[in-house]
Parts: C-alpha cells; structure tokens; sequence
C-alpha cells in the first residue's frame, strides 16, 4: 500500500499517513470492541491495568483517556495488529528482519476535553540496540486539527535524544518546552479519515494538544520494532517476546547500532501510563481547558 516514495519520505521527515488502510467492516468491529471496553469503565473508580481515566471520572459519567494494552485483552486488536496490510507496510520501513509488536493502547478524547500529551520521544521510554522502531497511530474517528490530532516535528528523528527528566531528576516522560530545544511552531499535524494510519519513527518528537471540538477523538496505537532490535531494559519474559513476532522468526543475536541513549531512569514517581508519569513534568507546552457547557 506505499511506494518507494513513500519510504524515502518516512526515513527524511520520519513519519507517514496512510489513507484509507482498514475497511468499514474491520473499523466496525474494533470499533465496536472499544465501545464496550468503554461502557465496562463504569464499574471501576481508579486507574487499572486496563483503564486509564480522566479526571472527573465516575461511574455515571464515565471518562476514559486510555485503554491500556488493548492486544493482550481484546481479541480483535491482536487480529489487527496481524492484518495483513499493516504488516506489509510495516516490513517495508522496518526492513527484512521481521517485525515484532512490542505494545499498544488506545488514547481516547472527548469532545471539548480530551487530555493533552506533552511533547516527547518514544525513544525514551524504551530504546533498543537500533532504532528500526515506529508507532502506528490507527485513526478510529476522523482526525482534523481541532479534536486534537497527532503533531509531529518533521525531521526531529535524526537529531538528540531529548531529557525527559524532571528537574529532580526522575523521569516524567515529557521535554521541558522552556529550554527552547525544538522549534515546536514547525509541527505539522498528522491527520486523516477513520480508517486512515499514521506511522511515526520513534526518535520523532510529537505530542498533541486537548480536543477542542464537538468530535470525539480516539486513536489505537501500535508500537513496533524490527525483528533484530533488543530493549535495552531487558525482556522478561523470551517466549512471551517472541510471540509477539507478526512477520520473521526469533533471533538472540539482536542488530547494535551506535546511538544516542539517556536511560528513563531514575523511573517516574508516578506510574501506569504517559499520563501520569507526565504529571510530575514541571513545565507544559499544552493548555488543558474546561469542558464547555452542555
């Protein structure tokens, strides 16, 4: 479903939009599958291994920003972290080693809410020995720019690993805006019609901002790595790992490149999800606004 083009493209400015990947029966059914994940949310009053919640949450009134590893609970997003398309494009960037799914989550934002995500590289929350590494961001809802789409800094990939530590000095996930690092003005937002999938290089620099329209916005993200592509902080489990394979075959001879790498450690006082480890980040770039009235 992409050309040569397409790739040259994805190595320059380090990401890629792909219009129209999943059909309407397949975006019906995960769909679907995340509606009742949602409904279930007005059981729980505090974060869980699968529910993330926004502030305001309660059983009435469920919010829910995350869906956390929706692959490892929900059967049809292990069927489409396979699909056949995706898994396609995904060789072509990642190259001939296979491909290895290495998470997922759904981020959700409603409409006039929906919490922002300070800007960040993937790259520090979890290196490997190279960096043949992407996020697929699967569009489950229109993405335009005012329901809080996707931003990305064109190009950033190929420059520094960014601290996203805390002036503590633990992790918090997220750049300080006030070191002027990166000329944020120059993001470009990565948007599209349901169905559509964007796929960003893991040194890329992004964020995005609160939802400020009527429309929800939710998004499925899948990380990925090359087959020969080791993290750095260790596998806990190796048959667990290499079920994750969605192309190639299991190899402990993992591909060294020499890089630039800064540890996410000491580890975030806050844990469970990027959300709250960026709570304890001391300076934003994204203004959180209230919900407007009903």
């Amino acid at each position: 479903m992409i050309s040569e083009r397409d790739v040259e493209q994805y190595r320059e400015r380090g990401y890629l939009v792909v219009p129209d990947v999943l059909d309407a029966d397949i975006l019906a059914r995960v769909r679907g599958a995340l509606d009742e994940l949602v409904t279930k949310a007005s059981s729980i009053h505090e974060h869980t291994d699968v529910y993330d919640l926004e502030p305001g949450h309660s059983p009435q009134t469920p919010k829910v920003r995350r869906i956390k590893l929706p692959h490892a609970h929900t059967p049809v997003f292990w069927d489409l972290a396979q699909y056949p398309a995706l898994v396609a494009i995904l060789e072509k960037l990642l190259g001939p080693s296979g491909v290895r799914l290495h998470g997922s989550k759904i981020n959700l934002k409603e409409p006039h809410y929906g919490s922002p995500v300070e800007w960040h590289q993937d790259w520090a929350f979890y290196p490997h020995t190279n960096d043949d590494l992407l996020a697929v961001g699967v569009m489950l809802d229109d993405a335009f720019l005012e329901n809080g789409p996707l931003l990305v800094v064109p190009g950033s990939h190929k420059g520094p690993v960014w601290d996203h530590h805390s002036p503590d000095g633990f992790f918090c996930g997220a750049m300080d805006p006030s070191r002027n690092e990166v000329d944020f003005a120059s993001a470009v937002p990565l948007t599209g019609r349901a169905g559509s999938m964007s796929f960003h290089h893991v040194r890329l620099v992004h964020g995005s901002a609160q939802n400020v329209s009527d429309k929800p916005r939710r998004l499925l993200l899948y990380e990925y790595s090359a087959g020969d592509a080791s993290p750095l902080m260790g596998i806990k489990d190796y048959a667990a790992w290499n079920r994750q394979l969605v192309s190639g075959e299991p190899s402990n001879q993992p591909r060294m490149v020499s890089l630039p790498v800064r540890m996410p450690l000491p580890p975030a006082p806050r844990q469970g999800s990027i959300y709250e480890n960026q709570a304890s980040a001391k300076n934003r770039y994204f203004a959180r606004r209230e919900k407007s009235p009903a």
